[in-house]
């Protein structure tokens, strides 16, 4: 980038990088603590995603670091081998990953339906929305969606003090006074102020009457010495790897780390008009930093589609505020460590809480609708597993669903016997694609046929049609060849391939193309 143009957007990419880290710092530290592990080491995955892989990256809006998609795999992984192995693990995932970018595998991704790629986006946003509400009230956040929704009339209660005691609703109101400072801010920002993001006012503002007011809420936790945190992969450990389970789990580790990151980068690519994603490359990057992360004992990273979401509506246009938002983590850890645990966990959770809600695009759903029931009913249902299951297996039903309606949809033929003005002529008239599936319906059709006449059959109607429907008519003919039954194959305007096909099948009859 030359100079001019870094000078150009540099004051734009600060604000948004501070915008980033403002959402990175809870969820890199939550998301351990939901993996089992200690928040410092969520942190490391957020620096190394920011410095490491925002640099490298194919997809240079996305934000990576420690992801909630991976943080139940994390917490079995850790309860059955122990903190030491997630290292040799880890590096395992990240060497497959940096294989799979080499050999060009990144491109397959590309084949997903925007009613997947929506649903996936509104079920992380509820689930975000279920566990942040929790930290708004000073609570914990559950590890699972449902565990966060059963947890929540608990939490209210013990956030009146009337009730329960507690006094979570100081906390609640200073997040809801951030999510009410950003929805002013978004409707009445004054056009000059346009790039001053509603975060940053919103959580400027509530630390501020925090602070004035003395509130007894909590506030950001960090270690005084990041360096502590780091337990460096050990050679010994490497040879566990042997066992054919430890093998599994980072197989699945590379697996879905890489299916949310390549899902996510080709959601954060339809929230703007810039560079488009390089899915091998992306995964390149992410393989690298997955491998540093299992270096260094920290948490596997993922492309994050909150951060990403947070990055794009803040205005970022190049890899800087990626980049930086982990030059703003590590600084503000090493070196300003009493400024940041000056800040309410709740005013970094209505941040949270209020582009949760934004992920869930409900204009995005009503637009499905001119494409039929299934997209919406695909958009509903990955959200609702995301939501009461977790993400690997949404996007696995969304696909499984999308699957499944090109399936149908590739074997819908309309079948119709007409009779033609011509004495003992009839028309067996299809439309659609005719497959295997439906070789019985044409055989019962067929079966209608009255001996000694003559079926035409035009193929132009049809989008597809295999060789069991080709064998079918051909039987048919042979076995009807004894009562003066006559079977024409018409295939006009069909591929020449096709052409081919039907005119060479022994014993059937074909009228000139």
């Amino acid at each position: 980038m030359r100079a001019e143009q870094l000078k150009a957007v540099l004051p734009r990419e600060l604000l948004a990088s501070v915008v980033v880290f403002l959402v990175a710092l809870p969820l890199c530290m939550g998301i351990a603590i939901a993996s089992g592990m200690p928040p410092a080491k969520g942190l490391i995955t957020g620096i190394i995603g920011g410095l490491v892989v925002g640099w490298m990256a194919g997809s240079p809006l996305q934000v990576s670091g420690p992801a909630a998609g991976l943080a139940v795999l994390v917490f079995e992984i850790v309860r059955q081998h122990g903190i030491a192995m997630l290292g040799p693990i880890l590096l395992l995932a990240g060497l497959v990953q940096l294989l799979a970018g080499r050999l060009r595998l990144g491109c397959w991704f590309r084949v997903t339906a925007p009613a997947v790629v929506y649903g996936m986006l509104a079920g992380i946003g509820v689930l975000i929305v279920l566990s942040q509400v929790h930290v708004m009230l000073d609570g914990v956040p559950k590890p699972s969606g449902l565990e966060n929704l059963s947890g929540f009339a608990p939490a209210l209660m013990a956030a009146i003090p009337t009730l329960g005691g507690g006094l979570g609703w100081q906390a609640g109101l200073l997040g809801l006074s951030t999510i009410l400072v950003m929805w002013l801010w978004d409707k009445f920002r004054p056009q000059r102020l346009r790039f001053v993001p509603g975060a940053l006012l919103g959580v400027g503002l509530t630390t501020g009457f925090s602070l004035l007011l003395s509130l007894p809420v909590k506030r950001v936790e960090v270690p005084e010495n990041l360096a502590d945190a780091i337990d460096w992969l050990r050679p010994a450990d490497l040879l566990n790897l042997a066992d054919p389970t430890l093998l599994l789990a980072a197989f699945t580790v590379a697996f879905i780390a890489s299916a949310e990151t390549l899902l996510s980068a080709a959601a954060v690519d339809r929230m703007h008009n810039g560079q488009r994603s390089d899915f091998d490359k992306e995964l390149c990057a992410q393989g690298v930093g997955n491998m540093l992360c299992g270096l260094l004992g920290a948490l596997p990273m993922t492309g994050v589609i909150v951060r990403s979401s947070a990055n794009v509506q803040a205005g970022a246009t190049t890899r800087l505020s990626a980049m930086l938002h982990g030059v703003w983590l590590l600084a503000f850890v090493m070196l300003l460590s009493s400024v940041l645990q000056s800040i309410p966990v709740a005013s970094l959770a209505g941040v949270l809480v209020y582009t949760g809600f934004k992920l869930v695009d409900l204009k995005a759903f009503r637009g499905l609708a001119r494409y039929g029931r299934m997209p919406k009913f695909t958009y509903a249902a990955t959200a609702l597993a995301i939501i009461f299951m977790d993400l690997l297996s949404g996007v696995l039903i969304g696909f499984a669903l999308t699957l499944a309606n090109l399936a149908w949809n590739a074997a819908r033929l309309k079948i119709s016997l007409i009779e033609l003005p011509q004495p003992n002529e009839l028309e067996l008239r299809l439309t659609g694609a005719a497959t295997f599936l439906k070789v019985p319906a044409l055989t019962r059709t067929l079966a209608r046929v009255p001996a000694g006449s003559t079926v035409h059959v035009p193929l132009s109607n049809l989008s597809y049609i295999d060789h069991s429907c080709l064998e079918l008519f051909e039987e048919w003919q042979r076995a009807n060849a004894a009562s003066s039954s006559t079977l024409m194959i018409e295939p006009r305007g069909l591929k020449r391939r096709l052409e081919g096909r039907t005119r060479t099948t022994a014993g059937l009859g074909s009228a000139p193309a």
